[in-house]
């Protein structure tokens, strides 16, 4: 990352991107240009602790994947950070990394609401709050409900629910879907080459 970003704040978008697909760009679009973020980190992250590693596409992929997925747009950077970090992959280790590199910077995690109904379960997580904003965008099925006077760094933000999973890319690229237009054209055909399928 560069040296500027020290000096401004910066959503966490973190997340096994597996892969990247339109939903997570319009989502992290809609942050940038509709919250005060200065910029949105793509945190690529090798291993979430709550998924099994069976399904995932391979590191170095999902990393380059972002970075054509990106590329273009001044406000959206890829980070490999947690590449680099003990396994599993712990967002408080995360955010005490980034602190460390960049101590001025402002920071502020971002998370569905399906996560934040169970983030009582994430390591740590009470240092977690105490360490940043959180910015909590909905989930079909999931109530944003947040206690503001318990939790006043929580925040709620009204942005588009777009119900695409990278679950659902995988399924459909292994049936050989041609489904294009859920995936970002610069990454196409490094999928193409993971699933033999031509979206072209």
């Amino acid at each position: 990352m560069d040296s500027e970003s020290s000096q401004k704040k910066i959503g966490i978008y973190s997340g096994s991107f597996n892969p990247v697909h339109i939903g997570h760009l319009a989502l992290a679009n809609w942050l940038c240009e509709f919250t005060d973020l200065d910029e949105v980190w793509f945190m690529v992250t090798p291993h979430n602790p709550f998924k099994q590693r069976i399904d995932l596409l391979d590191d170095d992929l999902r990393l380059k994947m972002v970075e054509k997925a990106i590329a273009g747009y001044p406000k959206f950077k890829v980070c490999d950070l947690e590449f680099h970090l003990p396994k599993p992959s712990y967002t408080i280790s995360t955010l005490k990394a980034l602190k460390h590199l960049y101590p001025t910077a402002s920071f502020a995690l971002i998370m569905g609401a399906d996560n934040w109904c169970k983030f009582d379960r994430w390591k740590n997580y009470q240092e977690i709050l105490a360490a940043c904003e959180l910015i909590v965008y909905p989930r079909k099925g999931s109530p944003c409900l947040v206690d503001r006077v318990q939790f006043p760094q929580v925040h709620i933000v009204n942005a588009p629910e777009i119900e695409v999973s990278s679950t659902f890319i995988r399924q459909a690229l292994r049936e050989k879907k041609d489904i294009r237009f859920f995936i970002p054209e610069p990454v196409r055909d490094l999928l193409d080459t993971a699933f033999g399928i031509d979206m072209k």
